[in-house]
């Protein structure tokens, strides 16, 4: 996620590192899938102490979890609060004032990430996970149902997606929507968070498997077997749902299911029956204990450091403005030789080694930031 939200320039980045326009998918587009399967397979190794202490810890850790995590996300929608309007520092207003139509965000990443574990914790933990996966089946199945019958001539499309109109518009309002696609649609919204939350399901259920299979072949067989049929499964129901991750088809869910199912699998054989271990799974350790912290931080540093400004001139010699953060790409990546694309990704590995460095030094010194 750090790397594709931090290009050097957004007219310069290479396919693999862009979302799909619509229908099917691009690396970029298994991340967010790829981390709420991660979180459905984390709540698999804390669940059975959540059930052991009863209703009232269950509530008020998922609860809690839930709010802080949710705002957080918003924190930083809004965040800083102030931004450059004709030379000088304006307030950011929840609805903006000479733009009605424009406003804070409400929804994003990390308040999907909330509202769908939310939903499956309390899901799991009272219908227990056999039932919470049938339930989820059940959901991807209605979910389609919706989509096809609200709009039969047309469900699939940005514009004929009911879930902008019928419900993203009427709860949250256009000033507080995505508008990234050119019209008031929220990829985040509330209507394909439907499938979304199944995906969480789905992660619990592998993480579950693991843990009660043990680590044996036998186990390892059935992560592998069942991320085909599920990859199989995605794929099949593609040619009449077609996989969308912006309004989070049933399709996409289980495809990508399937895919982190796999990965992991593939990780698990490598690491714990091969012991392929070294530098590299290192590196991402260091990330996986302050996840999402600098997720984050990653957000909160461009924002804030957007208000300080250095003038320089350009290769035109009229003045421009720079911020401390991008300087390095405006300054000196940009002019990499060849194809611009290479400067703007430059860039964002050196993102990416600067949040590492950070986490690495939280790490050295056991600072760990968990929600």
């Amino acid at each position: 996620m750090i790397l594709v939200n931090n290009p050097g320039s957004w007219s310069h980045i290479y396919a693999p590192l862009e979302h799909a326009p619509w229908h099917g998918l691009t690396p970029t587009d298994l991340v967010f899938p790829f981390f709420l399967f991660a979180v459905g397979n984390a709540m698999s190794f804390v669940m059975p102490g959540l059930e052991a202490a009863g209703d009232r810890v269950f509530w008020r850790k998922i609860v809690k979890r839930t709010a802080l995590i949710f705002l957080i996300g918003l924190f930083l929608n809004w965040w800083p609060f102030v931004r450059w309007e004709d030379g000088h520092l304006a307030l950011r207003h929840w609805t903006d004032v000479k733009n009605p139509q424009s406003g804070v965000r409400i929804l994003g990443v990390l308040q999907r990430i909330a509202i769908c574990y939310f939903f499956a914790a309390v899901m799991i933990y009272y219908l227990k996970p056999k039932k919470a996966f049938y339930i989820g089946l059940i959901l991807l199945l209605l979910y389609w149902m919706i989509t096809y019958v609200a709009n039969p001539s047309d469900p699939y499309s940005l514009e004929g997606w009911f879930g902008t109109d019928s419900i993203d518009k009427k709860i949250l309002g256009i000033p507080h929507m995505y508008k990234g696609e050119g019209v008031p649609f929220d990829p985040e919204g509330f209507a394909s968070a439907i499938a979304a939350v199944v995906e969480v399901i789905l992660g619990f259920m592998v993480g579950d498997y693991i843990q009660k299979k043990g680590k044996n072949h036998e186990m390892l067989s059935g992560i592998f077997v069942g991320g085909v049929a599920m990859l199989i499964t995605g794929f099949c129901w593609d040619m009449v749902f077609p996989i969308n991750k912006k309004i989070w088809t049933s399709s996409f869910t289980i495809y990508t299911a399937g895919l982190a199912t796999i990965t992991l699998g593939t990780m698990i054989y490598l690491i714990e029956f091969k012991n392929v271990r070294g530098k590299l799974t290192r590196f991402f350790d260091v990330f996986g204990k302050n996840a999402l912290f600098v997720f984050a931080l990653s957000a909160f540093l461009p924002k804030g450091l957007s208000l300080i400004r250095i003038s320089y001139i350009d290769d035109k010699g009229a003045v421009a403005h720079t911020t401390p953060w991008s300087w390095l790409y405006q300054r000196v990546l940009v002019h990499t030789p060849g194809d611009p694309r290479v400067g703007s990704l430059l860039y964002a590995l050196c993102v990416i080694t600067f949040m590492w460095a950070i986490c690495y030094w939280m790490d050295k010194r056991k600072i760990y930031i968990k929600v």
